[in-house]
């Protein structure tokens, strides 16, 4: 049975969540060990869509056991004495409720629109006119893109240099600048991504311009780059993980 916990500062503690209804949903959200037990169900309700009405939260320890429910809305969650690696297992009450169903995981129980090719090709701005367009491009000799393209650009940017990457404000370091044989005509930027929002090691169609770990690697355009005090982000500056 749990103890109440004395509780000092503001602790938190890193947890699983996992969902009766949403069999492939699981996080692992951080938590104050002085939110209520409330306040708690409603950061839930904000990840998963059940309701705190509706939601009951059991806590499991690292080997599976359970601990306790969470029963009481108005005590702390420090008072389950719950640690980091521990669970909290979502059970949704109501059988309406928009994760019942498998609604929310099966795409088949969902009604497709269709449309015939002959309705869309009356449509503009479809995917379809735009690869059309691009291939017109791309066939047109005044198109072709120079070997000096965006050379410009790299003036600033040398291998070693901390850096941005848009979209997605993503943070690494200049590993290549130059021309790349295997992609298009023009200068190209090598990243190493601190995380791994990447799509290679460094090597791209068989040629390897620089190493990296797996998914930490990419290449872009110039424009996309911007060198200058960008540190790693620390992971524990957000509320979650």
């Amino acid at each position: 049975m749990a103890n109440k916990l004395q509780i000092q500062g503001d602790e938190s503690v890193l947890l699983r969540v996992t969902h009766s209804n949403i069999k492939s949903f699981s996080a692992d959200v951080r938590f104050s060990l002085q939110m209520t037990v409330e306040a708690v169900k409603e950061k839930l309700w904000r990840k998963c869509g059940t309701s705190v009405d509706s939601m009951r939260v059991e806590l499991y320890d690292d080997t599976g056991a359970k601990v306790s429910d969470l029963s009481d809305n108005t005590r702390p969650l420090g008072f389950y004495s719950p640690q980091d690696g521990f669970r909290l297992h979502i059970i949704d009450l109501d059988p309406s409720s928009v994760t019942s169903g498998g609604w929310l995981e099966d795409t088949s129980l969902v009604e497709k629109y269709k449309i015939s090719d002959e309705a869309y090709d009356k449509l503009d701005g479809t995917f379809r006119k735009f690869k059309e367009k691009i291939g017109h491009q791309h066939s047109n000799p005044e198109s072709k893109i120079p070997d000096n393209y965006m050379e410009d650009l790299c003036a600033n940017i040398k291998v070693g240099d901390r850096c941005q990457v848009e979209p997605g404000e993503k943070r690494g370091v200049v590993k290549f600048v130059g021309r790349a044989e295997t992609l298009a005509p023009g200068f190209w930027v090598g990243i190493q991504y601190d995380e791994p929002l990447g799509k290679h090691d460094g090597m791209v169609k068989g040629k390897r311009y620089f190493d990296c770990p797996p998914l930490c690697g990419g290449m872009v355009r110039p424009d996309k780059v911007k060198v200058g005090d960008f540190p790693e982000r620390d992971p524990f500056e957000e509320d979650e993980i």
